[in-house]
């Protein structure tokens, strides 16, 4: 194993973090990627309660666990995004408020800025998350969009993001946009978009995931290669998608994961189309040595089953690069 293994915790939320803890050392987990929702890490306990990093530390040790990244995907999503009443359901009630669209973002900046404290206290160098996106429902430019609103969102986007970043930098964490549909970069074309926009600043880079890629028809083993100084995390999830035409196309048809005649699903990782052969290569081309989380879904599987197979799996795709050339046996 060249890695450790671990498991993000935010589709896990409905259990402590002591019995998932448990279970993952048993599925044979390195450590876990803690979410900032549930009970795994609460952001304004770490900063006001003086032991509570600790305890989190010494709940993970008592399973053998080591924690070396936090996730706040759902409040970064509100940074940017239009705010409306689905988000209600993600955020916590202290930044929901009155649910007024600009101090929801507001406030969702200010939760971001206090997850790079947190992440500093507890140790930790890197916060995954969302952005959130004005722009993203002008994706299908039709009526067409005037070039400038799309300049104006990728503006937007720096503006609000900026400062949150500031804090980033003067504690230490970087920050790894999961790159994603309905973030302000989706694909290569807007990752690269988007750190023209932030100015290239160190603190903001991509938490790699290949799912999210793929039935996109995106290159995701390219992503790496692209971006190699700035792939601070790494997320193994896995998708399916079909190789003939459905009745279900890329956008999903406002249907259920698991509908019959869907494009593309998350399948449990080694039971979907993405080549995780060439992701370890690619990993190994750029010296990532970050930890491989398993982010695990797949609504036709039983999760626990999954999340034990997965783990053994991305421990035996997951290789160290080699110290010498093959054939250097033979050089003079």
């Amino acid at each position: 194993m060249a890695r450790p293994v671990t498991l993000f915790t935010g589709q896990w939320a409905d259990l402590t973090l002591e019995t998932l803890a448990e279970k993952a050392a048993s599925w044979g987990y390195d450590g876990l990627e803690l979410a900032c929702w549930g009970d795994h890490f609460d952001v304004q306990r770490a900063l006001h309660e003086s032991d509570y990093c600790q305890g989190r530390h010494d709940l993970l040790a008592r399973h053998g666990l080591n924690v070396y990244a936090i996730s706040n995907h759902l409040v970064g999503q509100a940074v940017c995004d239009r705010v409306d009443e689905r988000h209600k359901a993600i955020i916590p009630p202290h930044v929901w408020g009155d649910g007024d669209s600009a101090g929801v973002q507001e406030r969702a900046a200010k939760e971001m800025q206090d997850t790079a404290r947190a992440a500093a206290k507890l140790g930790v160098k890197v916060v995954n998350g969302f952005t959130g996106s004005s722009i993203w429902p002008l994706l299908y430019s039709f009526p067409p969009n005037d070039p400038a609103m799309i300049d104006a969102g990728f503006q937007d986007f720096a503006d609000r993001w900026h400062p949150i970043l500031d804090v980033f930098d003067e504690v230490g964490v970087r920050f790894g946009l999961e790159v994603h549909p309905t973030e302000i970069a989706f694909d290569i074309a807007s990752s690269a978009r988007a750190l023209d926009a932030i100015g290239h600043r160190e603190a903001f880079g991509f938490n790699y995931d290949p799912s999210h890629l793929g039935y996109q028809g995106v290159d995701y083993v390219a992503f790496i290669d692209r971006f190699a100084d700035r792939i601070y995390h790494t997320h193994m999830k896995d998708v399916w998608w079909s190789d003939r035409l459905t009745s279900v196309g890329v956008f999903g048809g406002h249907t259920d994961f698991g509908a019959p005649g869907r494009f593309w699903d998350f399948r449990s990782i080694g039971r979907g189309s993405v080549n995780f052969e060439e992701i370890i290569r690619a990993l190994n081309r750029i010296n990532y040595n970050g930890p491989l989380s398993i982010e695990w879904e797949d609504i036709g599987m039983d999760r626990e089953a999954g999340a034990s197979e997965a783990c053994a799996f991305v421990k035996n795709v997951d290789f160290k690069p080699s110290g010498a050339a093959f054939d250097a046996a033979f050089a003079n």
